[in-house]
């Protein structure tokens, strides 16, 4: 039997059935259509369906989407703003932070969620937040690298503001 949620996803509000066994990274990627936030490992191992719930990183591959009744979502399709990417995107960009691609969702909405709490981490904190997102491309060296770039221009846009 259908159950009717109604969350906000990337600042649009929505109201769907979903059987209640329906994954939330299930919910976004084939009901709303945002195939951003990828499926990789279906244990909450890998980070790549990292997304933010109430402004918290959740992987969404363990949390239902009747569980998300009521709740802001936050999908790696809501950071950019207006066509203007968010800094995070863009240090991923400058710094080489991505090869393949695969994990850079996951690990942006992991970035985005530290940075929240912590505007200014240290390369530790950084790694430390990213541990539970995997990428087999990068060695992780230029993710820090552009999550630091990232902060570093949100702490100037924020001295400017």
């Amino acid at each position: 039997m259908a159950t009717t949620i109604q969350v906000t996803v990337n600042g649009k509000a929505y109201s769907h059935d979903v059987d209640p066994r329906t994954l939330l990274v299930q919910y976004l990627r084939d009901v709303l259509g945002l195939t951003g936030t990828h499926v990789g490992c279906d244990t909450s191992n890998c980070g790549a369906c990292t997304i933010l719930v109430d402004g918290k990183a959740v992987k969404s591959c363990t949390m239902l989407a009747v569980q998300a009744d009521g709740s802001e979502v936050k999908t790696i399709e809501g950071m950019a703003d207006n066509g203007t990417l968010h800094p995070l995107q863009e240090g991923f960009r400058e710094e080489h932070g991505l090869q393949c691609g695969f994990c850079t969702p996951g690990m942006i909405m992991t970035s985005a969620d530290l940075l929240e709490r912590n505007p200014n981490p240290t390369e530790h904190e950084i790694r430390e937040a990213l541990e539970g997102n995997f990428c087999r491309c990068t060695g992780y060296h230029n993710i820090v690298k552009s999550v630091q770039y990232a902060a570093k221009k949100i702490s100037n846009q924020e001295k400017v503001a």
